[in-house]
């Protein structure tokens, strides 16, 4: 895991003389959170088995889809994170962009909790992320990571002039707004680069896109909304029919359509174990 970006409340994360009281607990937060596991001894390693809790979560885990751009297919809702999972596992990397404490005014006075903008994506067209307020820096990273995973859309790239090798460009020329930040994607050819701020940029470097042209307006200052907005962007790139989607298209049943008597079953979660007797004495 990246941390990236600096104390929301202003300070730089130099030293600690220089941070609020409120966010003095950032300083080890990257070390801390790299070697939880080692201070558990190790439990951190073991996964749980995954009990999935939806139908899709079952036709994923008995092999009946076999990839998650089938699921976008059919415009399924992904409702597990162990779903993402499953078929992208080690490829899936995350960078922590932002992290900001939030307060609330109360009766007893100030409550404080942390907010975390996360980015997940495989560097090869898929990309989410996640925004989660908690009241430890931990917590608030967990949950980022989980909701973009839980919130990752497939990303359309193509060419800038001639279809030689693989994709490196978007497709099609897309903008994205949150509040008053607007970004917009053009295509730009082998060689150009990812030509953007420091922000957008590392959002567009883990959907897998080499090459862009990049414009923006507004408070790009403010992190969360610009993070958001190239983010829409990106998930605008499938809703534009270009001509090579003008072919006729023959109807494909839902995954939920075509296993229905699988479905229809009781899922059993646990397989009783084989215990052996021991012989009497």
């Amino acid at each position: 895991m990246q941390l990236a970006g600096v104390c929301g409340a202003g300070g730089s994360l130099r030293t600690q003389s220089s941070l609020c009281a409120s966010c003095s607990q950032l300083i080890n937060l990257k070390t801390s959170w790299q070697t939880e596991g080692r201070r558990r001894g190790g439990r951190a390693q073991e996964e749980e088995k995954w009990v999935p809790c939806t139908k899709l979560g079952r036709l994923v885990q008995q092999g009946k889809i076999k990839s998650i751009e089938q699921i976008f297919q059919h415009s399924l809702v992904i409702k597990e994170y162990q779903i993402v999972e499953f078929f992208l596992g080690s490829a899936l990397k995350d960078e922590v962009m932002k992290i900001m404490p939030v307060q609330k005014q109360t009766r007893a006075g100030q409550r404080t909790r942390f907010k975390a903008f996360v980015v997940v994506g495989d560097f090869d067209g898929h990309v989410g992320l996640g925004v989660k307020c908690a009241k430890e820096v931990a917590t608030a990273i967990r949950g980022s990571i989980i909701l973009a995973k839980i919130a990752i859309v497939p990303v359309r790239r193509g060419y800038w002039g001639n279809k030689i090798g693989k994709p490196h460009t978007i497709y099609t020329k897309v903008t994205g707004k949150c509040g008053s930040v607007s970004i917009r994607l053009i295509p730009a050819p082998k060689g150009a680069g990812i030509v953007a701020a420091g922000t957008p940029k590392k959002v567009l470097q883990m959907a897998g896109i080499a090459d862009v042209y990049t414009c923006s307006t507004g408070s790009t200052k403010t992190l969360g909304n610009f993070v958001k907005a190239t983010f829409y962007a990106l998930s605008h790139t499938y809703g534009f029919l270009t001509p090579d989607f003008w072919a006729e298209t023959y109807f494909v049943k839902s995954p939920m359509q075509e296993f229905t008597d699988f479905l229809a079953k009781p899922y059993k979660a646990y397989e009783p174990a084989h215990v052996e007797e021991k012989p009497a004495y």
